[in-house]
């Protein structure tokens, strides 16, 4: 679907990583070392949030073949925002890699090592990754910047939703690390179960539901619309497709195949991620079970056969059916708000591919 805007997208991303080798001329070779794991980083993926934000705008200007310079500015925006959040939460996480090559703070700690520089590899590492995801951040801000000089409305709306998804994101990274050091819910008490597992959902939501899916539909819709953009239904789309979404990925967390996620098998576990899945099999299950998933929780050693002998656990106990059905009570509110938001049919069509898409992904 709009195989050439999201190669224009690509195309785009890839030009504007080259622009600080430009703008300083200079010290271009040390520039280009710092920017080479972004360059590889945004070498791959989908575009789902450009294509999300093509979306939108098509719902202010069906006609539209996406080819407008403010629409693919803003697509290539919301990529490089993207990658500064991957750079950042892989350090946060303490990830060793991200779609199957070293994270940015793994590669820049394994040049400083082969270089024989001085002082601790890792710190280097840390420390060259933020800066980089900084970057990046400006960077976006950049393309947002001309998205909206080229925009054929009004900038202030697109400028709103923008500035509300930067927020938005550090508020639920900070949410996301503060549960992390709340203790867990004791076995059988059931108050407990339920109110971690609403944390959950709330850090699921902010930390990247809304980036992932609703503020991207409503930047395109900002941007072609203005304050007339069909906020209200939009988000009435992309909240619970943006859930079903994150929830998938929490799903291939634990039961993805490397080969496809680029990830480790069971990499929510190994990094004791305390996703909804997670806590839900905390939930459904007792005694040496229970304490099997809890004994994986953050196990750097955790073992493939020990990762299948959890997921056997997670899926006999019912967390996996009860994990799924939440899927598909948000993917099932995602495709009844699509129908109602009166666009042209092709749009519609459009929308209903992405939820089905997004929601059922294997990567």
């Amino acid at each position: 679907m709009h195989s050439a805007f999201v190669a224009s997208v690509s195309q785009r991303v890839l030009a504007v990583i080259g622009e600080p080798e430009s703008d300083l001329p200079a010290i271009v070779g040390d520039v280009a070392v710092f920017v080479e794991p972004a360059r590889r980083l945004l070498t791959g993926g989908k575009r789902s949030r450009a294509v999300l934000a093509g979306l939108g705008w098509a719902c202010g200007r069906p006609d539209s073949e996406w080819n407008e310079d403010a629409i693919q500015l803003a697509g290539s925006a919301l990529e490089l925002f993207q990658a500064a959040a991957l750079v950042h939460d892989d350090i946060i996480d303490d990830a060793d890699t991200r779609r199957g090559q070293p994270a940015a703070h793994r590669h820049f700690a394994g040049r400083h090592t082969d270089a024989g520089l001085r002082g601790p590899s890792d710190t280097f590492g840390v420390n060259a990754a933020i800066l980089l995801g900084d970057l990046l951040l400006a960077l976006a801000q950049r393309e947002l910047s001309r998205a909206v000089a080229t925009a054929p409305v009004a900038g202030s709306a697109a400028e709103r939703v923008w500035n509300h998804m930067c927020a938005e994101v550090a508020i639920g990274q900070f949410l996301d690390i503060e549960a992390a050091t709340l203790p867990l819910p004791s076995e059988g008490d059931d108050a407990a179960h339920t109110a971690a597992l609403e944390r959950s959902l709330a850090v699921l939501r902010h930390k990247s539901a809304q980036y992932s899916v609703a503020h991207p539909l409503a930047l395109g819709a900002a941007l072609a619309l203005g304050e007339d953009a069909p906020f209200a239904a939009l988000a009435a789309v992309g909240e619970p497709l943006g859930e079903a979404f994150q929830l998938r990925d929490d799903d291939l967390g634990v039961f993805g195949d490397p080969a496809v996620t680029g990830k480790p098998a069971g990499d929510d576990l190994i990094e004791g991620k305390r996703t909804p899945l997670v806590l839900l099999g905390l939930a459904h299950t007792r005694g040496a079970e229970r304490a099997r998933v809890l004994a994986s929780l953050g196990h750097r050693g955790l073992t493939q056969p020990e990762v299948a002998g959890v997921r056997e656990i997670l899926t006999r106990s019912g967390a996996v059916a009860a994990h799924e059905a939440m899927i598909d009570e948000r993917r099932t509110a995602a495709l009844r708000a699509v129908d109602a938001l009166g666009v042209a049919p092709r749009v519609t069509e459009q929308l209903r591919e992405v939820v089905e898409r997004l929601s059922t992904r294997d990567s």
